[in-house]
């Protein structure tokens, strides 16, 4: 999906609008996650925290015209691209959230599609499929030599 560098723009901002809200002021923290609400029928993209109280909104025009059945697959890139530039440019550094704590896409029952982008201190380990591939047949094998010993 395609859209006008003005849609890019406003995505960008309304991120920056909602963690905003986090900018940190003083040594208190909050435990919180993004939640990234698209909606295909209105077009637009709803941020809220944890809580469900809302941090801000847009509209994106092309996502109200989006007929496809694959909407979420469409707008995840874009929305983990920009989350990924916010990171980046080192405004996820200013926010008083405790670590760890993610952005999320969520459909619109609230449930999660997918983890956009984990914040975390640079000494944890994130376990993806990549690391985890083989793990049960090696946790197998370790167990059976064990047990024929």
């Amino acid at each position: 999906m395609n859209i006008s560098e003005q849609s890019h723009a406003s995505v960008a901002s309304t991120l920056k609008e909602a963690i905003g809200r986090y900018t940190a002021t003083d040594d208190s923290s909050v435990v919180t996650d993004i939640h990234l609400q698209p909606k295909q029928d209105s077009g637009e993209l709803v941020i809220f925290n944890d809580d469900d109280e809302e941090l801000a909104r847009t509209i994106i025009d092309e996502w109200v015209d989006y007929e496809g059945d694959d909407f979420y697959k469409e707008v995840e890139p874009l929305l983990r691209a920009e989350v990924t530039v916010l990171k980046d440019e080192g405004e996820l550094d200013k926010l008083c959230l405790m670590k760890p704590y993610s952005f999320v896409l969520v459909d619109d029952e609230k449930e999660t599609i997918s983890e956009l982008l984990l914040v975390d201190d640079d000494d944890t380990l994130l376990l993806d499929d990549e690391l985890l591939k083989g793990l049960d047949e090696e946790l197998d094998a370790f167990l059976k030599d064990l047990l024929e010993k």
